[in-house]
C-alpha cells in the first residue's frame, strides 16, 4: 500500500504478519515494548508499517529467536551496546556514531546532521534512551 509522497510502502500488521511470520499481538508487544513506532493512518487509525519497520522486525526476531534474547534483555541491551553492533549496520565505517563510540548514536549524528534525528526516532535504540543502564559485569559490594 503506498501512500501519496510518501517514498517507502507502506503496509498493514496483516501483510507484516505473514511476512515475517510473527503474530499481529506479537508485533503489536514489539510496539509496546518501544522497539518499533509504526505510523498511523489518519482516517482509521490502522497501523501502517514502513520497510525499515519490517526489518527491524526480523532483527528483533531473530535476537529473541536465534540469540536466546528475552524482551526484557533487548530492552537493556539496547541502552547498552552501540546500534551498529545490534542492527549489523552495513554503514557502520561512515557512521559519525561509530567514529566517536563514546557518544550515543542519535547524539553523534544529530551533532553532525540535525535533521537526521527524525531517522533516530524511529529506531529503537533512540526510543530506549530513557532505559535506565544496569551495570551487569560490576560486583556488589557486600
Amino acid at each position: 500500500m503506498k501512500k501519496k509522497g510518501e517514498r517507502s510502502n507502506l503496509y498493514l500488521i496483516g501483510a507484516v504478519s505473514r511476512q515475517v511470520d510473527l503474530s499481529q499481538k506479537r508485533i503489536r508487544e514489539y510496539e509496546n515494548e518501544g522497539f518499533i513506532s509504526p505510523r498511523r493512518d489518519p482516517a482509521t487509525n490502522n497501523r501502517l508499517y514502513t520497510d525499515f519497520d519490517i526489518k527491524q522486525i526480523k532483527r528483533i526476531k531473530s535476537l529473541i529467536h536465534d540469540h536466546g534474547f528475552t524482551l526484557a534483555c533487548l530492552k537493556h541491551l539496547l541502552v547498552s551496546a552501540p546500534c551498529w553492533n545490534i542492527f549489523s549496520c552495513q554503514k557502520k565505517d561512515s557512521c559519525p556514531a561509530s567514529q566517536t563510540p563514546s557518544m550515543k548514536c542519535y547524539d553523534a549524528l544529530y551533532n553532525q546532521n540535525p535533521s537526521a534525528l527524525e531517522q533516530c526516532k524511529l529506531c529503537p535504540v533512540y526510543r530506549s534512551r530513557n532505559t535506565p543502564k544496569i551495570k551487569v559485569l560490576e560486583q556488589n559490594p557486600t
